[in-house]
């Protein structure tokens, strides 16, 4: 486990009011956090000693004080033909993550984050649990894949959207992912709206109602995306082992509660998995829990793991299965595949570069 030490000098760390604290320690005016955050979030800047609106002696103190703004190490930065990008980042420990930035043709620049080092849910189709888990990514670690992501941009582009989809359950490091997340929400941080954000979970009751007392708290409304996959207990236990501690209509439920709460619809992702959760009985057992909520459904065809002997469904039949629930009255979205080459695609992200 990561002891306070590890945490309580890295600048990164520290939420504004604590910095403020710090800095006054230090002898540094108090508009001295408003530079430093217009440099990093705004400027992309990654160190003091290019903050050149500071005196040399208060960039000294700062160095003297916090070493570096990054703690991290980039090992690899791969970047793919349809210009997703992915970095493998170690840290301080020694341990790794990776996270990506992803591109489209709406001019959208979207941030896929991760928030743990390894996953212990055990997903059967996921490579991010094979590794196992170690531990709970810090608020600086969580922020500085935002900042990284943000700077592989030209000085003309941000960050548009988030999607907190990459290695780790965000759930069960939810405090911690919330305080990033101030930050990149922030007006004096990134910046980015509060309806951009998209959470993602495996389906933890406590954590989902958890989540929608902090939007309802904070007043922001992020958007839920609920990892269902299959439409039975049965099939869901076979393909995520943490079903077996709630059931789907215990995470359905939860899933109403945060929308009535936030009113926020709940996106309902289901990665189809030829010859596994594809077929008809599937369809109709899909329908039956969605027909009467107010929801969307995510279909997203596997991305492959070389390890895994799972199938991609074929074009055709992803065609066929999303106009068997958009027959229905479900409202259906295909998540268009990128960066799979890259293994920066859903599923294929990891915590040991291979």
């Amino acid at each position: 486990m990561m002891t306070n030490s590890f945490v309580e000098h890295k600048f990164l760390e520290q939420i504004p009011s604590e910095l403020s604290t710090i800095l006054m320690a230090l002898g540094l005016p108090r508009f001295c956090v408003r530079q430093l955050r217009r440099w990093i979030f705004a400027r992309k800047t990654t160190s003091f000693d290019k903050m050149t609106d500071l005196s040399k002696e208060t960039r000294k103190v700062l160095t003297e004080q916090f070493g570096t703004i990054f703690q991290g190490k980039v090992l690899t930065h791969d970047q793919s033909v349809d210009l997703t990008e992915k970095l493998l980042i170690e840290w301080s420990d020694g341990e790794r993550v990776e996270c990506v930035l992803l591109r489209d043709d709406r001019n959208h620049r979207t941030a896929c984050i991760s928030t743990q080092i390894g996953c212990a849910m055990g997903c059967l189709f996921c490579a991010s649990g094979m590794d196992g888990f170690v531990r709970n990514l810090t608020r600086g670690e969580i922020l500085e894949q935002f900042l990284r992501l943000n700077s592989l941009l030209p000085d003309h582009e941000r960050l548009t959207h988030v999607v907190v989809m990459g290695i780790g359950e965000p759930l069960l490091n939810l405090d911690t992912l919330l305080s990033a997340l101030d930050d990149v929400t922030a007006l004096d941080g990134l910046n980015l709206s509060v309806r951009r954000v998209t959470i993602s979970t495996v389906g933890i009751p406590s954590g989902i109602r958890k989540l929608a007392e902090s939007v309802v708290r904070n007043g922001k409304s992020y958007k839920l995306a609920v990892s269902l996959h299959a439409p039975n207990d049965e099939l869901r236990t076979q393909m995520i082992p943490q079903n077996r501690f709630s059931g789907i209509n215990e995470i359905l439920n939860a899933s109403d509660d945060y929308f009535e709460q936030t009113g926020r619809r709940v996106t309902f992702e289901y990665i189809l998995i030829a010859g596994l959760n594809d077929q008809s009985e599937h369809v109709r057992q899909l329908v039956h829990l969605l027909k009467h909520r107010t929801a969307i459904v995510n279909l997203i065809p596997l991305n492959p793991v070389m390890e895994l002997n799972f199938q991609t469904p074929s074009a055709k039949a992803v065609a066929w299965f999303a106009g068997q629930l958009e027959s229905q009255g479900i409202q259906v979205k295909v998540r268009f595949r990128k960066g799979d080459k890259i293994g920066a695609a859903c599923g294929q992200l990891r915590r040991i570069h291979r």
